[in-house]
């Protein structure tokens, strides 16, 4: 599994945070950073959570 977040579309309201801290930080500069880009299997559902919360769909998780 690969994780990315489109820059450009992300409007970093932290609900991909909260779902995956260990994946997903918002960092000084506002924007969200992915941590881990390729998590571990176990990581899979709170990913695929978080992608499906983020409102502006800017996270896309790829096998």
């Amino acid at each position: 599994m690969r994780v990315t977040v489109d820059a450009d579309l992300c409007a970093a309201t932290g609900g991909c945070t909260q779902v995956a801290p260990e994946v997903f930080e918002i960092r000084d500069d506002g924007l969200v950073h992915v941590l881990i880009p390729e998590p571990q299997a176990e990581l899979r559902e709170a990913v695929l959570e978080a992608a499906d919360l983020c409102p502006t769909a800017a996270i896309t998780v790829s096998d």
